[in-house]
């Protein structure tokens, strides 16, 4: 009876089924096809064997990879990281765009949103060469302002404590302006009435951003950060390769399970372990944003996402 139903939706709609083809394939051959390469995670890779024809090692790959210590380094880093990164830069956004809508102003308004979204669009390869030209050792700008007033200079490539406000500032300055426009749109979106009727009550601006505001834009704020801790294992690669480099003395308070499945690829040619590690890491992301989907269900059912 359902494939009756299938058959008769088909004909009826044979020209939406044929637009949607070519995504269907594409999404078939580019992300469900290259899924078989996991069994690389449980097999002792040989080049000459392949990937089917290599012998398997059951768990060896990840018993490996957590008895050496590095899995659970990279595992820590990964997760602190990331929930720096995202209060950090979800709190500067929701602070921006709330900022924002209060302006009066129009062009002011327009010339402070286009500034702060700006970063956005800067490659990550940029700001590596910024970071750069303000710590580095000999010719950096902080050393420069050190020296001019009459100090030491310091070099901040030797201090791996550093580094993690180093990175959650530089990826807070990045990715604030692109996350303020969902909660601009968000704000834009609340009833003008209500704050007429407010500011007629007396209510001055913190009280109306207190309680009309940031209610308004929970459900908001709640989605983005679902979305944002399903991502919570996965670093971003580029961020961190291009502000830490393949500076060792920094790895083992920069390195993430994306930067080492790539040193283990460039260096090793691990591909077994590289795989391990990836599979690793997708099966957690997985499982961190079932529980705190069902979390959110809890508290809240009409804000969770399923």
């Amino acid at each position: 009876m359902k494939s009756n139903g299938f058959l008769a939706e088909f004909k009826k709609n044979k020209p939406l089924f044929v637009m949607i083809l070519p995504a269907v394939v594409l999404t078939v051959v580019m992300a469900y096809l290259p899924m078989s390469g996991l069994i690389l995670a449980f097999k002792n890779y040989r080049f000459d064997l392949g990937v089917f024809g290599s012998d398997w090692n059951g768990i060896e790959n990840f018993r490996y990879l957590f008895e050496s210590g590095t899995g659970w380094l990279i595992t820590k880093n990964t997760i602190v990281y990331n929930l720096v990164n995202l209060i950090t830069s979800q709190l500067l956004a929701i602070l921006i765009a709330i900022f924002i809508s209060e302006i009066n102003k129009k062009f002011f308004k327009k010339i402070s949103q286009s500034l702060i979204f700006l970063p956005y669009f800067i490659s990550w390869v940029i700001v590596g060469t910024f970071v750069f030209a303000i710590f580095n050792y000999e010719t950096g700008l902080l050393n420069s302002i050190i020296k001019a007033l009459g100090g030491d200079p310091v070099n901040v490539y030797e201090m791996p404590g550093i580094w993690p406000v180093i990175i959650a500032c530089f990826n807070s300055w990045k990715w604030c302006g692109y996350n303020s426009v969902i909660y601009i749109a968000a704000i834009v979106g609340v009833d003008a009435e209500i704050y007429e009727a407010a500011s007629v009550d007396g209510a001055n601006i913190f009280q109306r951003i207190r309680n009309i505001t940031l209610p308004s834009i929970r459900a908001t704020i709640i989605t983005m950060l679902l979305l944002n801790v399903g991502r919570i294992l996965r670093g971003d690669f580029e961020m961190f390769y291009q502000i830490v480099g393949q500076n060792g003395q920094l790895f083992n308070a920069t390195d993430v399970i994306d930067t080492y499945v790539f040193r283990s690829l460039l260096q090793n040619s691990n591909l077994g372990m590289s795989a391990a590690a990836s599979l690793y890491q997708s099966v957690l992301c997985f499982v961190i944003i079932i529980v705190v989907n069902r979390i959110v269900k809890k508290v809240d059912e009409s804000n969770a996402l399923f």
